[in-house]
């Protein structure tokens, strides 16, 4: 084997790999679409860029509709916010640093206002 044959193999697995990113990207967009997300104002415009997409969804029962996509598309996952009222999205690098190092109790609690966590405001004047 010499290295000019090693280039051009390499060359030829890197335009497949650019080829299968791209429909990777398309299935998201199309997952995207499904979801409603991509009408929404607050769903930031870059999410193609993050090297991993973080769906935050508010229930177990959307959960389990959502989690077959996990395994389709690659470059997503899911985590379930009781504290939030609709699905959000984001960059899975800001979720690995805003838990990292805490508790189960800490990660609870900070999902009571962050990843779409709602602060419930009791009203009740007593």
């Amino acid at each position: 084997m010499d290295s000019i044959a090693d280039e051009k193999v390499l060359q030829v697995i890197k335009n497949i790999d650019a080829k299968i990113d791209k429909l990777n990207d398309q299935k998201i967009i199309a997952f995207f679409e499904y979801l409603g997300l991509n009408q929404r104002e607050d769903i930031p415009k870059d999410y193609l860029t993050w090297e991993t997409i973080l769906i935050v969804v508010p229930d177990r029962h959307i959960s389990h509709m959502v989690k077959q996509y996990k395994f389709l598309i690659s470059r997503i996952a899911f985590t379930t916010n009781i504290y939030a009222q609709q699905i959000h999205i984001y960059d899975y690098k800001d979720w690995k640093n805003a838990c990292r190092n805490k508790t189960q109790f800490q990660i609870k609690e900070l999902l009571k206002t962050n990843f779409g966590g709602v602060k419930k405001i009791n009203n009740d004047p007593e």
